[in-house]
């Protein structure tokens, strides 16, 4: 008879009051979307920068932040890739391009 034994890879303990987005998060050196969100609309201030309508602290929730590079993991904390857009300007800056696809027939 053999003496072969399974093993078993360790359970990670649980740690009280994070949830598996917060260590995920904290693992790849992430800010969470209302972080950056938040920090863009300090920086910016309350304006679309397309359009330049200027929000109140009552419908705030329509500015968006927008990537300038598309890339939304790139958050520098002094907000050079981040721009506030209504979420009308917002949809209009990335139909853009699925307009033009579609116009030059790809």
């Amino acid at each position: 008879m053999r003496n072969d034994r399974i093993r078993r890879k360790k359970t990670p303990k649980r740690t009280p009051g994070k949830t598996a987005g917060d260590i995920v998060r904290e693992l790849k050196g992430m800010s969470t979307r209302s972080d950056y969100r938040e920090q863009s609309l300090r920086i910016h201030g309350l304006i679309c920068a397309k359009c330049g309508r200027e929000f109140s602290e009552k419908d705030r929730h329509l500015l968006t932040v927008h990537h300038r590079d598309g890339n939304p993991r790139n958050n520098p904390p002094d907000g050079s890739n981040w721009e506030n857009l209504c979420v009308y300007c917002h949809e209009d800056e990335h139909s853009r391009g699925r307009l033009g696809d579609y116009l030059k027939g790809e």
